[in-house]
Formats: C-alpha cells, sequence, structure tokens
C-alpha cells in the first residue's frame, strides 16, 4: 500500500491534517533548496517527536572514516558525508509561558503544509491549543532566494485566537549538529567564532578535517500587526557554538505577532573572509526587504519554468508528478558551478553520501541539456575532467593498472573513491562508461563538438585503457572477457561477463579510436598536446581495438535474448508476478545471499544496453529481450521504471509505459519504495524527464537532425515540453487530435516527425 496523503494538485504539493507519523516523511518531500544550499521541512519551533534534522550546503563534505567489520585491501579509506550544516532556520516559540511543540499540543487543527512549485516557496499553517489553554493560529512561510543563492527568508506569524498573549521568540544559529548516518557517532563541526551585533549574530565552524570554514548567519526583525517594532532582544545567550536572541511581545486576541528571520551560509569556497562576507550579504537583503525577496523568487522560478515545464491535460496526479520532479532537479543543481554536482538525494538527506554518481552522466545530463543553455551540462562534464588526476590514481592504486589507465569512482565528492562496499567499489565499473557515453551524448545533442578536442578525450584515452587492461582472453572462447563484476542489477556480484559491461566497453574503445582519428585530422595542435601528455601510440591502439573486435557477449540462441551474465540460466526463473507480495521489497525482507541467488533484478541492466545504444539493435531485438528481463525485475531502483517506461513507450506498450510512468513520477510522492522519510531520489527525477521527453514524446537525435515519434496516454487529454536544441527553442504539444511543433524565433529547424521530413516554424501540424 503505497502513501496516498498529498493532496493532488498542478503546482503545489499539498499536505492536510497532523500525523505525527508521516513527519519525516514530509520533511522530504516539502524540502526547499537553491542548487547553493537545501534543507528539510523541519520545524522552526521546538519538536520533540520524530523528525530528522538537516541543512545541506553544496560542496562541503566530510571524510568519514569506513565503518566494515572485516578490512579488505582495496576498502576507500573513508565514506564522504553530505554534511548536517549549522542550523539557522531555529526559532524556540514560547506562548504565556509555555514552549510551543506540536508534539505535546492539546490539540492541532488545520494544519496545512503547501510547496508551492511555481513560485519557490514553503508554507505551514495551523491552529493549536497549548495545555495552558492559549489558542494560537500560526503561519510560516519560508524560501531561499535564488537570487541571494546564500540567502534564506522566514516569515513566522502567530495570532492569539482566545485570549490576549505574552509571545516570546527566540531564534537561533546553531553549529552543534550531528549526522543522522555518522558511521561513528563524531561530530563533524569545529566551532571557531560567536559574534552577535544588534539583532545580527552570526558563527564561524570549520569541518574537521576537509577544513571548509562556514559561517552561519542570522538578521531578525520584529512586527506587530505587520508594522515593524523596533525592539532589541530582552537577552542574548551564546555558547561556543550558539547564538540565540530572546524576542519578547504583546498580542492581543485577534492581533498577529510576527518575527522576520533572514539566514543562510557564506563558505570559503567562495569567500576568502566568510564573517565580511556574511555581513555583506545580510545588508544587501536587507536593502531588498522581504517583498522584493519574495517578488524575485517568484520571477526567477518563473523563467525556470518557462523553458523547462512539462504540462499534462487530463491527469492532475501525472501533472503534479512530473512538476515535482522538475522542481527538485532544479533545487538541486542550477549549472552555475563546476565544482558542484547533483547527489542522488540532492538536499532532502544524507542517504548515499551526497555524492555523485553514474547517475549524473546517464540520467541528468539530457534533462540538463534540454531544459538549459548547454553550458550547463558541458560544466557537468568538466567536473569529470577536472578528477581524470584522480581517477588514474584510483586504478593504479586499487587495482595496480599503469599507463594512464583510469577508473572514475562509483561515488566521490572530489575525485576520490568514498564508497564503502567492496563490490560495488571495484565491481560496478560499468560507471566508467556512462561518463563516455556522456561525452558522445553531450555532442550528439549539442553539436559542440569543441569540448572533445580541448578535454573529452584525454577522458576517453584514460577509459579505453581501462578497458582494455580489464579485459582478460579466455583460452577456451578465443575471446576477451570481463571477469568479477557487477553491472547495473546490484543484486548480482562478481559475475562473469555482464553483457552490459562487456558491451559498453567495446563501445568505449571503438569511441576513443574514432575521435583520435577525428582530432588528429581536424583539431591537430590540440592532438599534439594531447599525444605527449598521455604518451598515446598506434601501437597502443590497436591493442586496445583487438580487445573491443574480440569482445565476448552471452547470448541465449534458443530465446534470441543476450544474457545479463553467464550463469543467468542457471537460476531459477520465477517471475515477479509469481513473488508473494508480502516479500517485497526484498531487499529489505530476503539475505543478502537469497538475493544474490535469485533471478530478481533491481534495475535495467541488458536493457540499460538497449537504452544507451537503441540504433544498435532492432525492434525484435528489444521486444524479445525487454519482455524477458522486466518479467524479472522488481524495480526496486528509484532509476528503475524511467528506463523501462521509455522502452515499453517504443514497444507500443502504452498501458505498461504509462504505469511505469507514474511509479517514476510519483515515486517519493506516493513512496513506492518505503523510503522517502530518508529523502528524496533526485537522480531518478531527470529519468522521469525523459519517460516523457524520449518515452511518449519518442525525442531522439540521429545524423544531427532532431526526430519524434509523438504517442500519448489514454490517460491523457495532451501534453507539452520545451527543448533547446542547438539553441534553437522548440516546443512539441501532443494531443489524440494530431501533434504540434513551434519554433521560437525567426529561423525555421528541419525535424523528422514518424519519419517524415518537417519544417517546424512558428506552427506546424505533424
Amino acid at each position: 500500500m503505497n502513501q496516498d496523503y498529498i493532496q493532488p494538485d498542478n503546482w503545489s504539493i499539498i499536505e492536510e491534517g497532523f500525523d505525527a507519523e508521516r513527519v519525516k516523511s514530509s520533511e522530504s518531500l516539502f524540502s526547499i533548496g537553491n542548487g547553493a544550499m537545501g534543507q528539510r521541512a523541519n520545524f522552526e519551533e521546538k519538536y520533540t517527536g520524530e523528525t530528522f534534522q538537516g541543512s545541506y550546503i553544496a560542496g562541503i563534505y566530510y571524510p568519514d572514516k569506513t565503518k566494515v567489520g572485516w578490512w579488505k585491501n582495496g576498502y576507500p579509506k573513508y565514506f564522504a558525508k553530505v554534511l548536517n550544516a549549522p542550523n539557522w532556520i531555529g526559532i524556540d516559540v514560547e506562548i504565556n509561558e509555555e514552549k510551543l511543540d506540536l508534539n505535546t499540543c492539546v490539540k492541532v487543527n488545520h494544519f496545512r503544509r503547501e510547496l508551492n512549485m511555481k513560485e519557490g516557496w514553503y508554507n505551514r499553517s495551523f491552529e493549536a491549543t497549548l495545555q495552558n489553554g492559549t489558542e494560537i493560529a500560526v503561519n510560516v512561510r519560508r524560501f531561499l532566494s535564488l537570487n541571494l543563492d546564500e540567502v534564506g527568508v522566514i516569515k513566522y506569524a502567530i495570532t492569539p485566537l482566545n485570549k490576549d498573549a505574552k509571545i516570546i521568540f527566540k531564534p537561533y544559529i546553531d553549529a552543534g549538529v550531528t549526522n543522522e548516518d555518522a558511521n561513528w557517532d563524531e561530530k563533524f563541526w569545529e566551532p571557531l567564532e560567536v559574534k552577535k551585533s544588534g539583532n545580527e549574530a552570526f558563527v564561524t565552524a570549520q569541518t574537521f578535517k576537509t577544513h571548509f570554514k562556514v559561517t552561519t548567519f542570522m538578521h531578525n526583525s520584529i512586527f506587530s500587526n505587520g508594522e515593524i517594532s523596533h525592539i532589541s532582544a530582552s537577552s542574548t545567550d551564546t555558547t561556543a557554538e550558539k547564538a540565540q536572541y530572546t524576542y519578547g511581545t504583546i498580542a492581543g486576541k485577534g492581533k498577529t505577532a510576527t518575527i522576520q528571520k533572514i539566514g543562510g551560509y557564506t563558505v570559503s569556497l567562495n569567500h576568502s573572509n566568510t564573517q565580511i562576507a556574511a555581513e555583506k550579504v545580510i545588508k544587501e537583503a536587507l536593502n531588498k526587504g522581504y517583498d522584493q525577496l519574495l517578488a524575485e523568487q517568484i520571477e526567477a522560478w518563473g523563467k525556470i519554468w518557462e523553458m523547462s515545464d512539462i504540462t499534462i491535460d487530463g491527469d492532475v496526479k501525472a501533472q503534479q508528478g512530473i512538476r515535482f520532479n522538475i522542481f527538485q532537479l532544479n533545487q538541486t543543481y542550477l549549472g552555475k558551478d563546476s565544482r558542484l554536482n547533483i547527489g542522488p538525494k540532492g538536499f532532502t538527506g544524507e542517504k548515499y553520501g551526497g555524492s555523485t554518481y553514474w547517475d549524473t552522466e546517464a540520467y541528468c545530463i539530457p534533462f540538463y541539456m534540454a531544459t538549459k543553455d548547454q553550458q550547463v551540462a558541458r560544466n557537468l562534464l568538466t567536473y569529470r575532467y577536472n578528477q581524470l588526476d584522480k581517477a588514474i590514481e584510483n586504478a593504479q592504486n586499487n587495482l595496480g593498472f599503469k599507463d594512464g589507465a583510469a577508473l572514475y569512482p562509483m561515488v566521490t565528492m572530489n575525485g576520490e573513491e568514498c564508497h564503502n562496499e567492496w563490490e560495488i567499489t571495484h565491481e560496478e565499473i560499468h560507471r566508467n562508461g556512462a561518463i563516455a557515453f556522456a561525452i558522445f551524448n553531450y555532442n550528439r545533442y549539442t553539436g559542440d563538438y569543441s569540448y572533445i578536442p580541448e578535454k573529452g578525450l584525454e577522458v576517453l584515452i584514460a577509459i579505453a585503457r581501462f578497458w582494455h587492461q580489464r579485459a582478460t582472453f579466455s583460452e577456451p572462447k578465443k575471446q576477451y572477457v570481463i571477469l568479477g563484476v557487477t553491472g547495473p542489477n546490484e543484486y548480482e556480484n562478481n559475475i562473469n561477463n555482464n553483457f552490459y559491461t562487456n558491451y559498453i566497453a567495446k563501445w568505449c574503445i571503438d569511441y576513443a579510436a574514432k575521435q583520435i582519428e577525428k582530432v588528429k585530422n581536424e583539431y591537430n595542435s590540440d592532438f599534439c598536446r594531447i599525444i605527449e601528455k598521455t604518451n598515446l601510440s598506434e601501437l597502443e591502439i590497436s591493442k586496445w581495438k583487438k580487445v573491443a573486435d574480440t569482445m565476448y557477449f552471452p547470448k541465449s540462441e534458443k530465446l534470441g535474448v543476450y544474457l545479463q551474465q553467464d550463469g543467468f540460466l542457471d537460476k531459477e526463473l520465477v517471475p515477479v508476478k509469481e513473488l508473494d507480495k508480502a516479500q517485497r521489497p526484498i531487499n529489505q525482507k530476503w539475505s543478502w545471499d537469497r538475493v544474490l541467488r535469485s533471478p530478481y533484478i533491481k534495475q535495467a541492466d541488458v536493457l540499460q544496453c538497449f537504452y544507451f545504444f537503441e540504433d544498435h539493435f532492432s525492434k525484435e531485438e528489444l521486444q524479445r529481450n525487454f519482455e524477458f528481463y522486466e518479467a524479472f525485475t522488481v524495480h526496486e531502483s528509484s532509476l528503475s521504471p524511467c528506463v523501462h517506461s521509455i522502452q515499453a513507450a517504443a514497444l507500443d506498450k502504452m498501458d505498461m509505459a504509462y504505469q511505469f510512468y507514474l511509479r517514476t513520477s510519483r515515486l517519493d510522492l506516493d513512496d513506492y519504495n518505503k523510503e522517502v522519510e530518508e529523502g528524496c531520489h533526485i537522480t531518478s527525477m531527470a529519468g522521469t524527464w525523459m519517460s516523457i521527453v524520449e518515452g511518449f514524446g519518442g525525442m531522439r537525435v540521429k545524423n544531427d537532425e532532431l526526430h519524434f515519434a509523438p504517442k500519448i496516454p489514454k490517460e491523457w487529454k495532451a501534453y507539452s515540453f520545451k527543448i533547446n536544441f542547438r539553441n534553437q527553442i522548440l516546443k512539441v504539444n501532443v494531443s489524440h487530435s494530431g501533434n504540434q511543433f513551434t519554433v521560437d524565433g525567426d529561423q525555421d529547424l528541419t525535424i523528422i516527425v514518424n519519419g517524415e521530413k518537417v519544417i517546424a516554424g512558428h506552427s506546424v501540424m505533424a
């Protein structure tokens, strides 16, 4: 049974009614972010019930020592944590000498949360009866500014309903925080200085080991019935890590007392003196004022939606789902800083360490290429280029590889491997292929080849070297094999000849060799620089090609399918539909040994290959492999439903494609995997976007031309999306009566629709 308390709405995520059992899940779902920082939707006031406190700053991490029962050579020394950052949202509240705490109130009525995705703000309101008999109405609005991305704003208003009330606001900033997922219960922050001045306070702290310095700041203003009250704090309390002010005011029955709190972070990644930077940004925010900051927030989100929105007519839950996905992606990463990347939980939780996975290259880059300027996707590629030396060190130190072979980390913050499971760290090597594929995909979509001679070719050479050295020549087969791997299906470890891994290894070598030749012929100065830097020779390339040309691919001629790995057909092949639902999800119900021996597949594996390299296979091959493997797929990875939705649409299995779309778009809203309280699945949300644009819209790029094969679920009346293709904005409208393509500007765009060439201008039906 999935959760169903989120109210259907086209533009907002809405929760009505207070339920302590839902608090942690809602803290994830109502999270806010602005690309530079973010936070879970924790209550500002004290809450003694179950809660998962979390505020996060992009690029700030800590190397928490790996915790394993038995150390094996090759284990990474640490697992990078995205840090629970100092808390700036806190406002303790006392009303007629009783602390406000929704966990202890006599009654809570009309509780409502709204995450307004169109305008980029989070609102919480409720009425409560305290144990002292005071009845109050509370309304709190919070947003993180997109324009001043070091600033967040809270407007916290209290109205006594049945009597006059003495209201005390006690805003604070606190660096005495811990991580929910700390391996050794360590504190990660060292407080350095607490400073206060007037209504402002600053706590400067730095991380142990990594020495990131952060100044957490606040400025407080008190209002009475909307008019500013020039009252000073009656007391200030400071410790080595915390600053708290106390403001007392009287609110008559039906009158409103409000605190406006400006808070946020300035970090050493961007400032040499974080304290001075904090003082400056407070001044800038105060000069604008709350109303202007909110107006600018609405305008900034309007510009984002103008390009990235997908509309769905006739299906509110589907509409809400895709907008939630697009909203969270933009909250997590806006492409301004090539030092940053997209963590699988974004700013919504700590699981997965907040680090970079292959999800970025395989799933996220298409979304950012199509909905933003191509520089954003180029920044994501540059992130990996900047970490190439660390990837070479990783292959050399952990695998004994040489001559510049690179193994990119499965999980990273700074280029070093920081995943703590050996069978993933050293066996799930297919991630190297996704990084090479992203370079190809970027060039294919944007037409910008310059990245390859400037940076990308060095990455491709290092990856090709890795595959050459990782493959083994099998005398019995007279072919090259790749042994001891984990494919995308992490429910199989240490298997031989994972089809997807072998296929992408061959492709990487072939693609690298082709680009070497192109750069040699067309960018000779870059070619000479790269050859000198990498010490590459024709002899070495010929050795790579031998591996690629004689790579082994497991296949069942009887079934007409490629085998996920050599021993897949040796398993007891009981399809998922015959699996007792009480045994799901198997990763929570079964021992790992039982999972590994089962035929059950976590996410697309062979089918991931068919997704990346669709043009390499016939539609009949796709159908046979899809029907065989989907029957054993439990979709217990957030990355699974989107690929299956795209392929089901390609095979005209529209009912199935629609169900997979709903699952991927509402994975968190409906909590399919019973884990949303840990945070949202940010990177899979890009896959949700692909399931509409590439799945139902049928968008592909072939031979420098944009192709569409639009289809529409019967549940929808119409849908539309925009893409930026080579600096031309194309809007696509699909309905049951036909398809419409509109190009912004004066220049026409030639596209292929259902195999027919169409000139898309101001508006064309096809």
